[in-house]
This record gives C-alpha cells, sequence and structure tokens, in this order.
C-alpha cells in the first residue's frame, strides 16, 4: 500500500454568521472531499502538542509522526535547509518576514503580496547596510526569508506577525525569555533580542528609501518596509521518515513554501519543486495534481501541501478562502483521486488541516482539525461530508499527534 496526504493549510475554520452560521467546509460543500468521507473513515485530530504554539511548522511536523519536544528548533532551521543553507553548530537561523507597516500597526505579514523578485533585491540591499560578521540575510520565497545570527540564542520571545494584525507593533518587539540560559560561545537572549530589535528598526529607515517602497507609497499601495523575525532555533536533528516507518521505502514532498519543503528535506523526502506554484489561490493545482500522481508511481510515500487556503485565512477574506477550497478540491483532489483509481497497486489518501486559520479572527487557533483516511476496501464510517462538526462522529474518533500517521501506517 502506497501512502499519500493531502494538507489544506489552515482549511479548518469557525461558524460564520454570514455564511448562515456554517463553516466554510460546511458552506462550501466541496464534492470529492465529501465523497471521499462517505466512502473512507473520518476522525479528528489534535496537532499541537502542549506547550507549543500553533504554527504549520508544528503541526505539519506533527503530523508527520515526529515527537516535537525532541525535534522542534522553530521555522529558521527548517526554512535554511529547504533555501539550501547549511547551518554551522553556532548559528541561529530565524525566519524573517518583509511586512507591512501603517500607522504605528502591524497591516499585513506579507508586505502586500511580495514576490520573490522584488523581495531579493530588498534582500540584497539590507545585506548591504546590515550584514557583517554575525549577521546576514538569506533570501528565500515571497515575502518569507531567513536571518542567520552567528552565535545568536534562541532563547527569545517572538511574536507572529500573522498573529497580529492590525495590532501596534512596538509591544511585539522581541524579548529575552524569564530565566533564559547562558550557553557557552554564545549571545546572552537579552543580547540577541536587542541585536534583532535593532535590526528591525533600522530595517524601517532603510526599506522606507528604497525605490520599490519611494514607487509603492506614490500609487498608495502596501509598502514592504520592515523585517520581522520570529521562530529561531539551531540546527535540528531528525530522524527520517523512513526511518521512523520502515513501510517507508522511498517519499516526496510537493509545496510552494519553504518550510514544508525544509520539514521534507529533514524527513528525508524527495523536494519536488512545481513550475508555477505559488502559496496562494493563484497556484498551478493541476501541476502539483500531476506531480503528486507521477512521484506516487516511484514512491512509497507522498505529501501534497497547499498554502492557499492558511493565506486567505490570515487575509481575512471569506470568498478567497472558499475558493481556494473548491479549486483543492476540484482542481488537486480530484484528479488524484482519479488517477489513484486506475492504479495497479493500492493506494491509501488522507486528506486534513494542519490547524484552523478562521477568516474573521485571521490567526491559527490551536483545535482539533477533522481529517479523511480512504483508501478501496476500507470499511466505512456513518459520516457523510467532511467538515469540523461532522467529523466529531468519525470512527477514529479523537486522535492525538503521532497517532495519526501511526494509524496511516498500519494500513498495508
Amino acid at each position: 500500500m502506497k501512502h499519500i496526504i493531502i494538507l489544506g493549510d489552515g482549511m479548518a475554520d469557525h461558524q460564520v454568521a454570514s455564511l448562515g452560521n456554517k463553516t466554510l467546509l460546511q458552506y462550501a460543500r466541496p464534492e470529492y472531499m465529501n465523497q471521499l468521507a462517505r466512502e473512507g473513515r473520518t476522525g479528528r485530530l489534535i496537532t499541537v502538542p502542549e506547550g507549543f504554539p500553533p504554527g504549520s511548522e508544528v503541526a505539519n511536523t506533527s503530523i508527520l509522526g515526529y515527537d516535537l519536544n525532541k525535534v522542534y528548533e522553530g521555522r529558521g532551521p527548517l526554512e535554511a535547509a529547504s533555501i539550501g543553507y547549511d547551518m554551522a553548530d553556532d548559528d541561529m537561523a530565524i525566519r524573517c518576514n518583509i511586512i507591512t507597516l501603517a500607522d504605528g500597526k502591524i497591516i499585513t505579514h506579507n508586505g502586500g503580496n511580495l514576490e520573490t523578485a522584488d523581495a531579493d533585491v530588498l534582500i540584497q540591499y539590507l545585506n548591504k547596510h546590515l550584514a557583517n560578521e554575525r549577521v546576514k540575510f538569506i533570501t528565500g520565497i515571497q515575502y518569507r526569508h531567513l536571518l542567520v545570527i552567528k552565535g545568536g540564542s534562541k532563547h527569545i520571545v517572538c511574536n507572529p506577525p500573522h498573529d497580529h494584525p492590525n495590532e501596534e507593533w512596538r509591544p511585539l518587539l522581541v524579548k529575552a525569555e524569564e530565566n533564559a540560559p547562558v550557553e557557552d560561545g554564545r549571545m546572552t537572549a537579552q543580547e540577541t533580542a536587542d541585536l534583532i530589535n535593532e535590526l528591525i528598526l533600522k530595517s524601517q529607515d532603510l526599506l522606507a528609501q528604497h525605490p520599490y517602497n519611494v514607487e509603492k507609497a506614490a500609487k498608495g499601495e502596501r509598502q514592504a518596509n520592515s523585517i520581522w523575525p520570529w521562530s529561531g532555533g539551531y540546527r535540528p536533528s531528525m530522524q527520517t521518515l523512513m526511518q521512523q516507518y520502515p513501510q517507508i521505502k522511498s517519499g516526496a514532498v510537493i509545496s510552494a513554501v519553504d518550510l514544508i519543503q525544509g520539514i521534507g528535506r529533514y524527513a528525508g523526502l524527495r523536494i519536488i519543486k512545481v513550475p508555477g506554484a505559488t502559496g496562494l489561490a493563484n497556484t498551478n493545482y493541476e501541476g502539483k495534481a500531476q506531480a503528486a500522481i507521477d512521484a506516487l508511481r516511484q514512491d512509497d510515500f507522498v505529501f501534497v501541501h497547499v498554502e492557499a487556503t492558511d493565506e486567505a485565512g490570515h487575509d481575512g477574506d471569506i470568498d478567497l478562502k472558499l475558493k481556494a477550497i473548491d479549486y483543492l478540491d476540484k482542481r488537486l483532489i480530484k484528479p488524484i483521486l482519479e488517477a489513484i483509481q486506475q492504479m495497479d497497486e493500492p493506494v491509501c489518501m488522507a486528506v486534513l488541516p494542519d490547524h484552523p486559520t478562521p477568516v474573521e479572527l485571521r490567526i491559527h487557533v490551536n483545535e482539533p482539525v477533522p481529517f479523511i483516511i480512504w483508501y478501496r476496501g476500507i470499511t466505512p464510517d456513518d459520516v457523510q461530508q467532511y467538515d469540523e462538526e461532522s467529523c466529531v462522529s468519525g470512527g477514529y474518533g479523537l486522535l492525538r499527534l503521532n497517532e495519526f500517521m501511526n494509524e496511516l501506517m498500519k494500513i498495508e
């Protein structure tokens, strides 16, 4: 039995009054997800361990069966792996958004939907003026980049910008953890926090002067006018999925997001980059579907990640999130399901989000997510549609953390 997980980032949601007090999945009535729910078995999954933030780096790593208490080092090191930056033992790598500030508040976490080519120009500009033997910026994808601090401490408190839309930014600056340990050969936590905050302030002065933002300001458009580092850590130590699950001989990950590619790299998965995959609702769904179908012919395990539903949730855009759910259903799940049904070797398919990103909150929340497991010959439960409420009655009940992957790997 081969296995494929299709993950709609942030797809789960809350009831919305303007949708008749339905969740977005209930309102959208996704045809193929509902078919899988009728023909398969469902349940709910707790994806975030106690004490961890409900971020995609936590939830996706947990879904893949890892113990976060043993492997978690934040987003920065995972994105370093995706970018191809080989961390030294004394590096502290931290995710570095380019964001939009206005009137003293965080307006958007994505710099006005910054494109990678424009972002690279800004990152190189920041390196020219701010980089030194201790500090350097590395270009990632779109608004998501990397700050590496030689000898930096990970024991700092950062605020993810997507969790604080329309909030004043100054109270959200980096702080040292209380009673942070002092580590040999590294800066103290307070020194690291002070350095990062200094870089944030200097970046604002520099970016405001850059021609890219001068032109944006003249047009009345959102500027990419500040860096915002968060979720730092040291080089992680992770077993591959093949070491954790002998059933998996080879695997692949398909995602437009560098974070997910980084998790995949540490997990020993082959990284498949699809032309036109953007991480937004305009992503190349058909290309990702075909890449997944091709990968299933080669690999035992395929992880397909779609970011669009999460981005729409952070933007608070109900119509866009509904459209992203529909695209995921019809343009990705449908062709993969039809191809699987024609394959000689059986394939087990799972569909789920990593966490909810409710459109009316615009942030990640730590709540169980609904999931489906389907394969030819599975004994279905009584659930008839896929949504947050229906799956409460699912045959798998409520699973926690690595129990999901363990259940999936039992299906042989």
